[in-house]
């Protein structure tokens, strides 16, 4: 993976002074303030601008906040000379900040201090620095005047826990019905010649209507392949026609070739297509550029796919700014209301009226795609750690959790299987969220027979298990890979092979293919691209089904098989893996991941982990992800 130019591990240990940044120039409480809009990007940012220079092998993805911030508080104490800062005296500042923000919020001078506090701390390229603040500094003001973070918990964020304790996610539960869980009954396998569906999930396409064949793809820029970027060193080639592999998105070309290419892979029942429309570019982006993104790709998916019915969930970045999904109780300019007005005008003629009025409210529905089967599409930007809105309350925001018990258990009476779609997986999920959910998934284990995500980009999954002894596996959640090349990947997509449709079926997944398009090749001069199945999951991983014992069992075999997990790393980078080795640790840790679909719960992993001591593998996920 190719090495990025500035990397937010480096220390910066000059003083606010020597950067221009001297309190006396500005007052001290917009220097604070602009220092809250600074975290606040970085905390909105981790995935996008704050985290882009990822570790020598893939990163696995965040699964918290503290380790952003334990990258960052150090240049920020040096930067402003707080290693003497008293609590007391935090306190007193940060009340000043809220009330003042919540008096007089100007967002134009808070704006500009926290441009010159990216600058210092070297988050971005100054140019990236610019827009990026100005692009988010009118919702995160909004945000910070009517969030519930207080003086104690802003102060224990930056001085530790002596100091207070920094935790606005309080825990919640959502209710479920009196109605008992009736007993685990595991679903009986389809007689031989039973119908099978084929349901094509494309998730993180990634568009970039600036890529650019011949330019930089190692850029200082978060992203790169792009108008923007420059050439390359004289000694170094640059951006592939087709994709590259560096931190870099897709031109319109490739998702065309993947589109007009299925035939191979079909024919499909079905569409799975769980969002992420628009490119890397999130320092710059507009209304405009998110509903281009949004209506050209519907457009082309329409073209190629025909009268096959499509089901999308939203993305993290179908918004502007990123990760910024506001509840429906936010009103006005701030609401998400001009991006799900224009989801359920594109997406019409897949969905009907029900589906389309709560999409139009919260950005999630459920229909009945055919007899016995509940599809369900989650707005998963609702759980998110990202999704800075959710600082103002983050309680089951649109009531989205309560109203999935009710389809789910509507569902049970009926006698309906369930499918779930979403973006984000449940365990990168806000704990509580995440923990509800699971519990949820736990009650209605015998009417869940699928779950589907993407968002991370790589090939894995994530396994839930009962909740008295978290070792009984009862269900499993697939996490398919990107059709995007960000971060050095082969483009990508997944056919799920599900029961199929006729009265009586379990609807749950038999099996799964990968196919995926060699850049290497399809970038010779001349070539046409191939796109080529990577592998069949079943037949691969020497499974006996795809139900949720026998990926657990999988994860196991290869804690102990090297052999079988080497195998598992190079379809987890869709057969373009990082070049450095991944040892006992990273694979452990990687292991891991795939046991967690519980949100910071270690209990999930601790038969894993030979000696018992989690510690090492918890930890492994920043340290591999900021340096």
């Amino acid at each position: 993976m190719p090495r990025h130019r500035v990397s937010p591990c480096q220390s910066h240990p000059r003083s606010g002074r020597e950067q221009g940044l001297d309190s006396s120039s500005g007052a001290p409480r917009l220097l604070w303030v602009g220092l809250s809009l600074g975290l606040a990007l970085a905390l909105a940012l981790p995935d996008s601008l704050f985290l882009w220079a990822p570790a020598a092998a893939h990163p696995l993805p965040a699964r918290g906040h503290p380790a952003t911030f334990k990258a960052i508080v150090p240049q920020l104490r040096n930067a402003f000379g707080w290693r003497n800062l008293t609590c007391p005296v935090c306190k007193v500042l940060f009340t000043a900040i809220n009330f003042g923000l919540k008096k007089e919020p100007n967002v134009a001078r808070v704006g500009s201090m926290a441009i010159k506090l990216c600058k210092l701390l070297k988050i971005a390229p100054p140019t990236v620095c610019q827009s990026a603040v100005q692009l988010f500094e009118d919702d995160m003001v909004e945000v910070w005047t009517r969030s519930v973070l207080s003086p104690s918990e802003a102060c224990g964020l930056l001085l530790g826990s002596t100091c207070g304790h920094w935790d606005i996610f309080s825990s919640w539960n959502i209710s479920l019905p009196a109605t008992p869980k009736p007993p685990p009954k595991p679903p009986n396998p389809p007689a031989p010649g039973a119908p099978v569906s084929r349901v094509l999930f494309l998730t993180d396409l990634h568009w970039d209507h600036d890529y650019l064949e011949g330019t930089d793809p190692n850029c200082a820029d978060p992203l790169c392949c792009r108008r923007g970027s420059g050439p390359p060193p004289t000694s170094q080639p640059g951006a592939g026609y087709w994709g590259e592999y560096s931190k870099c998105d897709l031109p319109l070309r490739t998702l065309e070739s993947l589109l007009s290419g299925l035939g191979p892979a079909g024919p499909f029942d079905m569409v799975y297509w769980t969002g992420d429309i628009p490119a890397h570019d999130v320092w710059q982006q507009s209304r405009q550029d998110q509903l281009r993104a949004l209506t050209t790709i519907t457009a082309l998916v329409k073209k190629f796919l025909g009268p096959v019915p499509v089901y999308p969930a939203v993305g993290n970045h179908e918004s502007t700014p990123v990760n910024g999904f506001p509840p429906p109780f936010i009103e006005g300019n701030h609401s998400s209301r001009w991006l799900y007005e224009a989801m359920a005008e594109a997406w019409e003629p897949w969905l009907p009226a029900e589906a389309l009025r709560t999409l139009r409210i919260g950005g999630f529905y459920a229909l009945s795609p055919r007899p016995g089967l509940r599809l369900i599409s989650l707005n998963m930007n609702f759980c998110s750690r990202e999704n800075f809105w959710l600082l103002i309350n983050s309680t089951d925001p649109a009531g989205q959790l309560q109203w999935l018990v009710g389809e789910l258990q509507a569902a049970e009476d009926r006698g309906d299987k369930v499918h779930i779609i979403g973006h984000i997986p449940p365990g990168h999920c806000l704990k509580s969220w995440s923990w509800n959910y699971y519990r949820i998934v736990a009650r209605y284990e015998n009417t869940l027979a699928g779950q589907f995500f993407g968002h991370t980009h790589v090939d894995e999954f994530e396994v839930f298990y009962d909740e008295e002894t978290l070792s009984r596996p009862l269900a499993v959640a697939f996490l398919a890979p990107s059709v995007t090349t960000y971060i050095s990947l082969n483009p990508g997509y997944r056919v799920y092979q599900i029961d199929g449709n006729y009265p009586g079926s379990s609807h749950v997944v038999l099996d799964h293919e990968t196919y995926i398009l060699n850049l290497t090749e399809a970038n010779v001069p001349g070539a046409t691209p191939h796109w080529q199945r990577l592998y069949r999951a079943r037949e691969t991983y020497g499974l006996p089904n795809a139900l949720p014992a026998a990926w657990h069992d999988l994860v196991y075999r290869m804690r102990s098989d090297t052999q079988l997990f080497q195998t598992f790393w190079f379809l987890y980078h869709k057969g373009h893996p990082p070049s450095e080795p991944c040892g006992a640790p990273c694979r452990l840790a990687t292991l891991c991941a795939q046991l967690s679909a519980r949100a910071d719960s270690p209990a999930l992993c601790r038969h894993l982990v030979p000696d018992g001591n989690l510690h090492s593998v918890q930890n492994l996920w920043p340290q591999r992800l900021f340096c």
